[in-house]
């Protein structure tokens, strides 16, 4: 097989938990990744506040933790923020001065800019910033010099990722798309996970940490359609890029995002890894990701021009 060098190696990117595990379950989770071949890990609660049982200070030991291992390190924030205490949630991610900071939202961009610029962090613009056009990204880029990376809304087209970054010298900011799993389509004030188990949201019984990969929808016909957890409302399959790598490096693609499921994502990693930077063959590592037992269909039509259900047909 031939490897990739340093210079044009794709870095993967381990999302942000969608989910609320236990704390032992999150904890075993990032001390296997610690070993593993993720460059960079984003840490942070990205779905709801009442989920709280890993206090910032937590994420920050933890951070600590996964740098001296070796790995680059994201705070991440909501991407809907709904009252005054996640405002306030958001400004102390920024006010942080140890770990690159990824934007959820406007509010954390504007948290970020306001802070001192001898001590203000890297910033992320994360994929739920909308930035579908390079104008857009332009605009966003004019908060400051030290905005490192954009990542590309979910279901934006790869040819269309080259459009709004396009790579060659005078690129400024890293490009990074989602390349693994089940996909955050939208956020509501409302939680859906707790109107299926007809509780209030104030109310709920954090039912959602009974479903450690959400919770599955079908149609009427029997189909996987959609999954709740609490806020968002994910895609029912998995959105995999392990068959796009000639796409990805026409794209001016630097790093894949891979969101973590519970069973078989440190394989899933090692895959990715394998195809993307050692040069073996995609194949193989399809039909082996078929194998594990993830929560879903691999599919990839949103990369494609394509519905985004539509499964994996090529290599």
């Amino acid at each position: 097989m031939k490897q990739t060098t340093q210079s044009n190696r794709i870095e993967l990117t381990v999302g942000p938990l969608q989910y609320w595990w236990p704390r032992a379950q999150m904890l075993a989770f990032y001390a296997e990744l610690a070993e593993g071949p993720a460059d960079c890990l984003v840490l942070g609660e990205v779905c709801c506040s009442r989920r709280n049982e890993f206090s910032l200070a937590d994420w920050l030991d933890l951070g600590r933790d996964l740098q001296a291992c070796g790995k680059q390190v994201r705070l991440a924030t909501l991407p809907l923020v709904m009252s005054e205490a996640e405002l306030r949630g958001v400004r102390r991610i920024a006010e942080q001065t140890e770990f690159s900071i990824e934007a959820g939202d406007a509010s954390a961009l504007q948290a970020w800019s306001e802070q001192p610029g001898a001590t203000r962090r890297p910033l992320v613009l994360g994929p739920q910033l909308n930035l579908y056009s390079a104008g857009a990204l332009r605009e966003a880029l004019r908060e400051g010099p030290d905005i490192s990376t954009w990542v590309a809304p979910l279901e934006l087209a790869l040819d269309a990722v080259a459009r709004v970054n396009p790579a060659g010298p005078g690129r400024r900011v890293a490009t990074e798309v989602f390349g693994f799993g089940r996909m955050p389509l939208a956020f509501s004030a409302r939680c859906f996970t707790a109107r299926h188990h007809r509780l209030s949201k104030d109310q709920c019984e954090f039912r959602c940490r009974d479903d450690a990969d959400g919770l599955l929808l079908r149609s009427s016909e029997g189909q996987a359609f959609l999954a709740l957890n609490g806020i968002s409302t994910q895609s029912a399959d998995l959105h995999c890029l392990i068959t796009q790598l000639p796409q990805l490096r026409s794209a001016g693609v630097d790093r894949l995002r891979l969101s973590p499921c519970s069973q078989g994502f440190a394989e899933v990693l090692q895959l990715f890894e394998a195809v993307l930077n050692q040069g073996a063959p995609a194949a193989p590592a399809l039909a082996r990701l078929r194998q594990l037992p993830l929560p879903g269909a691999l599919v990839d039509g949103f990369a494609r021009r394509q519905p985004g259900m539509r499964e994996i047909d090529h290599v």
